[in-house]
């Protein structure tokens, strides 16, 4: 991989919400080889997944949003051909989008020079790359300048591309959503080992992302029970340090099954919490 210098895996990781829900769900999880683009794999994912929201929810409207390493046109038409889709698509910079953000981007620097803070205007432009054959499509620029403490400010151009029809600002707003994306994805690399792809075959690697992919999401429905408790915004890794990885005697018989837990364990009323949540009987 060109961006790492080394060897490596790009899974691609896909997440749904449903309304203003907080939680987005993982739903799937694809290694590819680590030179394989950003894009690879997209369109056929979307494809499956669209069938199987109108197949459960036919008048869904479905919101798709992806950073700025899926923008290109097999996506873009593929999308745009979608009854009930709307997207944002984030895109990198070029000299074309750089010439159209300038005057904006020159007004952030006097407001920026003037306030001392960090300055964002947004705007919008009709925009058309070669490899789209002339279709032109409604891209959200934002021009910011950050001024951080003890820093040179630095300008801050970004790129969407969207067919919503809501003010610049609040696409800009809509697209940065997506960063919750990342925070699951942390959780799936540092709370359950996503990156444990030491396997000798490709098909062997896949099939641990699948099962790390299954563990979250028990962990996941897990907090999701756990709604209205001190536990219901923890992180996976604290779940399992708090109520997995733990000492226990586990006594099975035929019609039940006890677990002991030591007295002094300093997560234990959290732990009966969750037990109850789940059915369990204490005694």
């Amino acid at each position: 991989n060109g961006h790492y210098d080394n060897y490596c895996y790009l899974p691609m990781l896909c997440f749904v919400s449903f309304e203003d829900e907080p939680d987005q769900y993982l739903f799937a999880a694809v290694l590819r080889p680590g030179n394989a683009a950003a894009k690879v794999g997209a369109v056929a994912i979307l494809r499956r997944t669209l069938a199987m929201v109108r197949e459960r929810f036919p008048k869904a409207r479905v919101l798709v949003r992806l950073d700025g390493g899926f923008a290109c046109p097999e996506l873009f038409n593929f999308l745009d051909e979608q009854k009930r889709v709307v997207y944002v698509v984030g895109m990198a910079k070029n000299k074309v989008l750089e010439r159209r953000v300038g005057r904006p981007m020159g007004t952030a620097r006097r407001l920026s020079r003037q306030s001392g803070t960090s300055q964002a205007l947004f705007g919008e432009t009709l925009y058309a790359a070669k490899s789209w054959k002339d279709c032109r499509r409604r891209v959200i620029y934002k021009a910011e300048v950050v001024r951080l403490a003890g820093r040179e400010p630095r300008d801050n151009a970004r790129f969407v591309v969207t067919n919503l029809r809501h003010k610049p600002e609040r696409i800009y707003e809509i697209y940065r959503m997506r960063g919750e994306s990342e925070n699951r994805i942390k959780e799936l690399q540092c709370g359950l080992r996503l990156d444990r792809t030491s396997c000798m075959s490709f098909r062997a690697n896949q099939l641990r992302v699948l099962m790390t992919a299954a563990a979250y999401v028990l962990m996941q429905t897990l907090r999701c029970r756990l709604a209205r408790t001190s536990l219901a915004r923890k992180q996976i890794d604290s779940l399992r340090l708090m109520l997995l990885k733990i000492g226990a005697r586990v006594v099975a018989s035929v019609r039940r099954t006890v677990i002991h837990l030591a007295g002094n364990h300093p997560w234990y009323d959290e732990w009966l919490v969750a037990a109850r949540v789940w059915g369990a009987v204490l005694t």
